[in-house]
């Protein structure tokens, strides 16, 4: 079973169980597989061999997994592509964003990357990423998945949302993760509330992983909503943070305050 999973409260008489296990399938696949087989959908959601086997079957007739012969294993199918694509069809920020994410770029390194991103449960999502062609990150990539509490646009998302959902969402963490790993999602977020109090904007110089610096402000949509957020970084060696902090901070910000406001507005 995932740690998403356990945080939910199966008991729930409003959770519909089956639906949840079939998303745990989804979910999955990581970025650099293309093929699952339900051996190995069992080990990774916990689920019975017998009721993947029923789940990948219905997820095959639904056009979300495609089997690649009878008996042989599993990719994602198109249908799932259509799940996120209606969201970034309609989404206000979309070509706004593109623009927004170049100019933090711009400059003389071609090192840096930008991305907005979406809060999912307790992680951020990238929806839409900007980085030259030598850019040698690997982090910044359209669909990426991070921590909340340890990256900075993770932080920044924090910080758009109020006191007490900060709260439950740390509590929610805490309960996934390892007792050994509770100091560090702690201090993720009272590093986060001190970073927006002082500069407007939050950091992470090697907090997530110690290779990587980025900093992020929160997007307050004019469209209402969850909160979105933009980020700029890569590297630790390639953008050290004095770097980030005077070349790309003062962008940053400013493409946050627009991005909040409304097509007619900018």
């Amino acid at each position: 079973m995932t740690d998403d999973d356990e945080a939910v409260d199966a008991s729930d008489p409003k959770f519909i169980t089956a639906l949840s296990r079939g998303l745990s399938i989804l979910r999955a696949f990581q970025p650099d597989e293309v093929f699952l087989s339900n051996q190995a959908f069992a080990s990774r959601t916990g689920l019975p061999k017998a009721t993947v086997t029923r789940l990948t079957y219905t997820l095959c007739k639904l056009g979300y997994l495609t089997q690649a012969e009878p008996g042989g294993a599993y990719r994602l199918g198109p249908g799932v592509m259509t799940l996120g694509y209606g969201v970034l069809a309609k989404m206000g920020l979309k070509n706004r964003a593109a623009l927004e994410l170049a100019e933090i770029c711009r400059g003389d390194n071609p090192h840096v990357a930008a991305a907005l991103g979406e809060r999912f449960e307790t992680s951020v999502i990238y929806l839409m990423t900007h980085r030259s062609p030598k850019s040698v990150s690997m982090v910044f990539h359209l669909g990426a998945q991070v921590p909340m509490f340890h990256s900075s646009i993770g932080r920044a998302i924090l910080m758009a949302l109020p006191e007490n959902e900060q709260e439950r969402l740390l509590d929610e963490a805490l309960r996934a993760a390892d007792p050994d790993d509770h100091p560090r999602l702690k201090h993720g977020l009272s590093r986060a509330r001190a970073d927006f109090a002082h500069f407007g904007y939050c950091t992470s110089f090697g907090e997530w992983r110690k290779e990587i610096n980025g900093i992020a402000a929160p997007v307050t949509s004019f469209e209402g909503g969850s909160p979105y957020a933009i980020n700029v970084g890569g590297f630790a060696f390639l953008n050290p943070a004095d770097r980030l902090i005077e070349h790309h901070a003062p962008r940053l910000l400013r493409a946050a305050h627009v991005l909040g406001l409304g097509p007619s507005e900018t």
